[in-house]
């Protein structure tokens, strides 16, 4: 029965053909239980939720709920609810020309109902594929009973010559033109209390009413919505009686883990970019860019209610590939690998995305943002490389001699913009600082090699083992006694102090 769509066109046809109507939640039902039995993949795409809110959106259709997913920023509630379309049949016939998707067999609109009655088995069929079965409506403030529900129209009354009582001059809303669909309002809570009880009819009686209309028609829609905790008290709430009526409330959550977490932003960053340059980056950078998100999620200057959306990584990511790309552009070369000096480069996609609590203002958006990529080079180090800090003699060896290279009064400049050429020198010139990476890593390219260097030096200045100045375009790594004792004798002696 898939080509009826192809074939079928009036509804004398519909019914020898055998089509049986069914309500969207029987038809969502079905579906899924096929997809079920067939194994295949439910949601594309949407990764780390496998076993936790996925399942639970499977039961809400197969129990024929209406869902609602409350979770912060950042948890693909609205790609989730975009992707239950799929789980509609392909085509569904309608009586042509309705506005409301009217079953033929079952019609509620005036208009379907007069033609059915005037054309009989002759009535024209049209076919309406799935993807325009979705209705989605951001709840705004501005957002009206007419917008959701419908209304008179008496540009459309003069325009007939029509009594303002007939039906026909109403003007439907978003809601009964999804009829037979799935309708999502995003950001529930945003929606004015008044205008959130036009919704009660549909959620229990599944009717709708229209002002200056003594009728109810029934409207066969599937309801899902989003929500946000913190809109719950910022800037409104869900009314009791509606949110009674909403049978399945399913907590999304961000990435448990730092590879699902990296798997998400690897599938959503723009990598492949029409570009004469090949930007490269290191598994542990990108595990680097995911630790920040958990980092942040956890630092006491980051407002923990507003939460830290994956799309802070996803840009972060992005921002750090085209630090990378621009120095192969200054420099003339035809690749680049990402160093830690990019790293740092995706500041700007933090202190946009981080909702700092007052300590934090008072630490300033990009100190904290540097706070917490330190603290996430540092762990990510840690989990290939000894502590720095740790008291064991055969750790502090491995370290020795890099610290006593510097502290013979070496030093590494870097700047942002250095050429390959240039940057492999410097980090060659690190005594010690090859062999160690060479001890702890294996099967790296050359490239590679020297970014893990690169990221050693970085992991031991976090550690209190180097010190380094953060210039705008340059970071220069020193000993960390010598800048203290260079830092002490430029005071002033003749200063006086309060002891």
């Amino acid at each position: 029965m898939n080509d009826l769509h192809t074939r079928v066109s009036n509804l004398k046809e519909l019914k020898e053909s055998g089509w049986k109507s069914l309500s969207v939640k029987d038809e969502l039902r079905k579906n899924i239980i096929e997809r079920v039995k067939s194994g295949e993949e439910m949601f594309p795409g949407i990764l780390g939720y496998e076993k936790t809110v996925l399942p639970q959106v499977q039961h809400a259709i197969m129990s024929k709920h209406d869902v609602i997913l409350l979770g912060l920023r950042g948890q693909a509630k609205t790609r989730i609810l975009r992707a239950l379309v799929q789980f509609l049949d392909e085509y569904i016939p309608i009586v042509k020309g309705s506005v409301i998707n009217d079953d033929p067999f079952n019609p509620i609109s005036k208009f379907a109902k007069n033609a059915i009655q005037k054309q009989g088995n002759d009535t024209e069929i049209s076919w309406l594929h799935r993807s325009y079965r979705y209705g989605e409506k951001l709840a705004t403030p501005d957002t009206t009973v007419a917008d959701l529900i419908g209304d008179i129209d008496p540009i459309k009354a003069a325009t007939m010559k029509l009594d303002l009582a007939d039906e026909n001059v109403i003007n439907y809303g978003l809601i009964p033109r999804t009829n037979r669909g799935i309708f999502v309002i995003n950001e529930l809570p945003d929606l004015q209390p008044r205008i959130q009880v036009a919704l009660l009819n549909i959620m229990q009686e599944r009717d709708i009413q229209i002002r200056g209309f003594n009728i109810r028609m029934p409207i066969d829609v599937s309801m899902a919505f989003s929500a946000n905790p913190e809109d719950y008290t910022n800037r409104g709430n869900i009314i009791t009686p509606l949110k009674d009526r909403i049978d399945a409330q399913i907590i999304t959550h961000y990435p448990k883990e730092i590879k699902t977490g990296v798997e998400i932003t690897k599938q959503e960053a723009w990598q492949l970019r029409n570009s004469d340059i090949d930007v490269f980056i290191s598994d542990i950078y990108r595990e680097i860019i995911e630790q920040t998100a958990f980092e942040a999620r956890d630092s006491e200057y980051v407002d923990q209610k507003s939460g830290v959306s994956t799309r802070m990584t996803i840009t972060a990511l992005e921002q750090v590939y085209s630090s990378a790309e621009r120095r192969a552009v200054i420099n003339n070369e035809k690749s680049a690998q990402v160093r830690i000096a990019d790293i740092f480069h995706m500041i700007p996609a933090l202190t946009g995305k981080l909702e700092l609590v007052y300590e934090g203002e008072q630490e300033g958006a990009i100190s904290v943002a540097k706070h917490i990529i330190g603290k996430a080079i540092n762990k990510t180090f840690k989990k290939v490389f000894p502590d720095p800090q740790s008291k064991a003699e055969n750790v502090k060896e491995r370290y020795k001699p890099i610290t006593d290279w510097f502290a013979q009064g070496n030093e590494v400049n870097l700047p942002d913009i250095l050429s390959s050429k240039e940057y492999m020198k410097a980090l060659d010139g690190v005594s010690g600082l090859k062999q160690l990476v060479n001890k702890h890593t294996n099967n790296v390219s050359k490239d590679e090699l020297y970014s893990w260097m690169d990221l050693a030096l970085e992991a031991m200045h976090q550690n209190s083992l180097l010190s380094k100045q953060d210039l705008d375009d340059e970071a220069l790594y020193t000993d960390m006694l010598g800048s203290m004792f260079s830092s002490i004798s430029g005071i002033n002696e003749d200063e006086d102090f309060d002891i």
